[in-house]
């Protein structure tokens, strides 16, 4: 098999994501690691790049030399990592994206909700692929809940309960630390902290799992910390176009609390609930039966859960291969084999329509807003 060859924007040495990014890629042999502009200091990045086995003709100084020479090579790179700050990612996924080039755009994909209208379309136009890295989507025990309410194995999908929350910005003292300060900063983070960051991970899972669209919410936004601008806790009630209501609490100061990142989905005739602390494990519970756990890798799993358990019963799987499976996804979907559960372009525009309407929301004591993009109203 032919290795489809893979490049990198940002994620240099000493990232928190690129080392994730570099596993989930090359684990499974479907990629090669072919190009690369890693840091923002030119030298720094193409140094780095040739240490980790980019030929010195492909490991670039910034991403504009690296979209003018992949553009121009006969075995340019067949997909981009998008691993940069935030306030980036609008402008170098579009310009790959209409250089013919697919994209994996780390969240959020965009800073505003009309950069997201676009990049939605420009991916169209180009017939490229355009997928952002909702990882948590790809362990195979969320693809199994998904597969289970499908199948209406829980029957009507009545209620959504997560949360994604963490204490590790809970120290005041630690509030000007510059790898912290910048979350709660609006000139680099946005309009939204902490719902931004982390709440978007478990909206979007609500939406994954249950099969359904966000349609309205309403926020409730805290900053803990007088310092922060932007909030470090939220709580923020929806509901779905199916009838379904949600409740997702996103935190930052919960102290004690590690990842924290949770679901629990009821229905009419059962409820599931997976937590990415225990990701081998879905907890199962049929209306008037007994609880049951149900384990990666058993037998008699849906196929998605089973085409992506790496390992055998016991064996653990983590973060690296759930962004693994994100990319054994798009090498299927760059083949011409679509994946139903790659999070795309869509699902970016969605969450950042999410964001600015539960920062309207807050502001305005709680106002009921429609959660959607206008361009899906």
């Amino acid at each position: 098999m032919t290795k489809l060859k893979w490049g990198m924007i940002g994620g240099g040495e000493g990232s928190q994501i690129g080392p994730a990014h570099r596993l989930g890629a090359l684990a499974d042999g479907r990629f090669e690691m072919a190009a690369g502009a890693l840091d923002h200091r030119p030298d720094v990045g193409k140094e780095y790049a040739q240490r980790l086995g980019i030929a010195e003709d492909r490991a670039y100084g910034d991403w504009q030399e690296m979209l003018a020479g992949e553009k121009v090579r006969a075995d340019r790179v067949d997909l981009v990592t998008v691993a940069t700050p935030n306030s980036t990612h609008f402008e170098i996924t579009k310009a790959f994206l209409e250089g013919g080039f697919n994209v994996l755009c780390e969240k959020p994909m965009t800073m505003t909700v009309e950069e997201g209208e676009e990049i939605v379309k420009v991916a169209a136009k180009s017939d490229k692929i355009c997928a952002v890295n909702y990882c948590y989507s790809a362990y195979p025990m969320v693809r199994q809940a998904r597969a289970m309410v499908r199948a209406g194995e829980i029957g009507k999908v009545r209620l959504v309960v997560t949360n994604f929350s963490h204490g590790h910005h809970g120290d005041a003292t630690d509030a000007d630390n510059p790898r912290v300060r910048w979350r709660y900063d609006p000139a680099m983070a946005g309009v939204s902290g902490q719902f931004a960051d982390c709440g978007i991970h478990a909206m979007h899972m609500a939406g994954f799992i249950a099969d359904d669209e966000v349609k309205s919410l309403s926020a409730d936004f805290a900053s803990t910390i007088a310092s922060r601008e932007l909030e470090d806790d939220a709580m923020v009630n929806f509901r779905m176009s199916g009838g379904a209501v949600g409740r997702l609490w996103t935190s930052s100061v919960a102290i004690g609390r590690q990842h924290g990142f949770d679901i629990q989905v009821f229905g009419e005739t059962g409820g599931l609930r997976w937590a990415s602390e225990q990701p081998n494990q879905l907890i199962y519970t049929p209306v008037g039966g007994r609880t049951q756990i149900i384990e990666k890798g058993e037998g008699g799993l849906h196929e998605d859960a089973q085409r992506l358990s790496r390992v055998a019963i016991a064996h653990p799987e983590g973060f690296p291969l759930a962004v693994a499976n994100i990319y054994c996804d798009l090498a299927d979907a760059i083949s011409g084999e679509l994946r139903d559960g790659l999070p795309n372009a869509v699902d970016g525009v969605r969450s950042m329509a999410a964001v600015y309407n539960a920062v309207a929301s807050a502001k305005e004591g709680g106002m009921w807003m429609d959660a959607r993009p206008p361009m899906f109203r």
